[in-house]
């Protein structure tokens, strides 16, 4: 199913966005088209879910914004930045591993949504390169010169060699044949 066709952060935006804010402080700079991004990158991970994961989610998110309620008698979104955290802190450390588990998934989704924008990589200083480290402006020369070292060895059939510098077969210990 698309996720265009039936969202899973409409329903619940103003709360996934509080919750967004205390998880990752920096996006209370999102605008509009930011928030968009983020949302879309994470629609996009939910649209493979199946249904029912992102009814739970929805849940998930309901709950999580009314239980503040009963301690401070505000919802998440109507705390403050101190009383968030901490009941954030409550949630990530509860008894239940269920509710353990709704929010380290609910932070990925977060993390995910945010730092996958090519804006935050820029502002991070992330810069990803096909070839990896060797392309790395800031590598060490040793660095490159075991990777060139690693890749000439690979492309001449030679036996590849764990951390220890022991030598394997990854063909003959059932791994994939180079080549």
């Amino acid at each position: 199913m698309d996720s265009l066709e039936s969202p899973t952060l409409a329903p619940v935006r103003a709360r996934f966005r509080a919750l967004a804010h205390a998880i990752v402080p920096e996006s209370v700079e999102l605008d509009e088209s930011g928030w968009a991004e983020v949302e879309a990158i994470i629609e996009e991970a939910l649209a493979r879910r199946p249904a029912s994961m992102r009814r739970q989610l929805q849940l998930f998110i309901r709950a999580l914004d009314l239980l503040p309620a009963a301690r401070w008698g505000r919802t998440f979104r109507r705390l403050g930045p101190a009383r968030r955290t901490r009941f954030l802190e409550a949630v990530q450390s509860s008894r239940l591993f269920i509710i353990r588990r709704g929010f380290w998934g609910l932070r990925t989704l977060v993390f995910m949504g945010y730092y996958a924008r090519p804006a935050a990589h820029a502002g991070i200083g992330y810069g990803a390169r096909t070839r990896g480290w060797l392309e790395h402006p800031d590598a060490p020369e040793d660095a490159r010169r075991t990777t060139r070292e690693i890749r000439a060895a690979e492309s001449d059939g030679a036996t590849h060699r764990d951390r220890r510098g022991r030598g394997f077969d990854p063909a003959a210990e059932g791994g994939p044949r180079a080549g």
